[in-house]
């Protein structure tokens, strides 16, 4: 059977969190799907992940020496990929054994097709939805919702189709369309890198699908923590890098004047009114990024 079977690479990345990252690989020994092969990228600066390859000696595992961010840490990851698809999966995630057969089955009914995810459960909630496919952004605000977020699982999304967007905790890539596209772009460091991913993508031709007959759970937030200023500081940068970067002709000054006159007023009035000054300067601080950064920064990395 494996014969017939195309190789996936699953790529995931340990940042200090040696024992979800077990969870994880241990799962993945459940799977069902014969041809694969899974690389663990260690951009660990705390807890280095050296037992993972004594526990689990079937991984190819890659310690980078410093910290590479997401999009760093999943293009060597690539990079050391034999397979002809290429999934870039969260370490803080668990798989159902059958997850892998649904999205390869989706691949193969549409050649245009470069991109399929899961549907994506919280691990802690496991019949809450996190992800059943994302609407559009819009390209003047940047925002989009998750379809059927927070929602019971009751099979009111278990319809595959097309969508916007790819999660970044869970994305397939074919190696055809991973060599029209190329790698991440490393200047994100972390957030909103997969979504340049995805725009990247469908500007070279490719539709993204959601396909919920294969599950994940996710334990949401664990490398960061909720509320961080980490997280704050790269939202602020990361979402206005992703505009600059995805936004072109009348929408772009559209987008400059909503951003400037409504999104940054509304963030800062927020955090001064909590007194959250720490949140403000990491936002502050991201959104400052930008204008150190120019055009030609932006797209070269």
């Amino acid at each position: 059977m494996a014969n017939h079977l195309p190789k996936v690479s699953i790529i995931t990345i340990n940042f200090n969190g040696t024992a979800v990252t077990s969870d994880l690989l241990r799962s993945l020994e459940k799977i069902t799907y014969p041809s694969i092969e899974v690389i663990v990228v260690d951009n660990s600066n705390k807890e280095l992940g050296h037992q993972l390859p004594v526990d689990f000696p079937w991984i190819k595992y890659i310690e980078t020496g410093e910290n590479l961010g997401f999009a760093g840490g999943n293009n060597r990851g690539i990079e050391a990929a034999t397979g002809e698809y290429l999934f870039l999966l969260n370490n803080d995630t668990e798989v159902d054994p059958g997850f892998l057969e649904p999205l390869i089955a989706r691949f193969q009914t549409d050649p245009k097709i470069g991109v399929v995810c899961p549907k994506i459960l919280y691990f802690d909630e496991p019949d809450t939805i996190q992800f059943a496919g994302f609407s559009p952004i819009n390209p003047i605000t940047g925002r989009g919702f998750s379809i059927g977020y927070l929602e019971k699982d009751k099979g009111q999304h278990d319809k595959a189709m097309p969508t916007s967007r790819a999660h970044g905790a869970a994305m397939l890539f074919s190696r055809t369309a991973f060599e029209k596209v190329g790698f991440m772009a490393v200047l994100f460091f972390l957030y909103y890198e997969e979504m340049d991913y995805c725009e990247r993508f469908v500007r070279a031709g490719y539709s993204i699908w959601y396909e919920p007959a294969s599950k994940i759970w996710h334990k949401e937030s664990i490398s960061t923590g909720k509320g961080s200023t980490l997280k704050t500081y790269y939202y602020s940068r990361n979402r206005l890098l992703y505009l600059r970067r995805n936004t072109f002709g009348p929408q772009r000054i559209l987008m400059f004047l909503y951003y400037f006159l409504v999104a940054v007023p509304k963030n800062l009035l927020g955090y001064v009114t909590k007194g959250d000054w720490e949140h403000l300067k990491a936002f502050w601080k991201g959104l400052i990024w930008n204008f150190s950064n120019t055009s030609k920064d932006i797209y070269d990395k």
